[in-house]
């Protein structure tokens, strides 16, 4: 059994969530998105780990509507 860690990059996990490199980016800044993973310091470049991502994946998925739970959304200032 292999333990190796596979990351994937930006477009990589956009392509694989099935939304827009912007978006997996906006959500990174919103805090709202998969976790990742800075490598090389502040301005370093971004990677998921495809464990993560899956994770991300598999709490957000619901057996119907009424299993979901209603998160109003943030506004100006994170009032709702």
């Amino acid at each position: 059994m292999s333990t190796e860690t596979i990351t994937l990059t930006g477009p990589e996990t956009a392509k694989l969530l099935k939304v827009r490199n912007q978006t997996l980016r906006a959500w990174r800044t919103k805090g709202c998105g998969p976790a990742y993973v800075r490598l090389g310091g502040p301005r370093g470049r971004v990677r998921y780990v495809l464990q993560d991502v899956q994770a991300f994946l598999a709490a957000r998925t619901h057996a119907s509507t009424s299993s979901e739970t209603a998160v109003p959304p943030k506004t100006e200032g994170g009032r709702p």
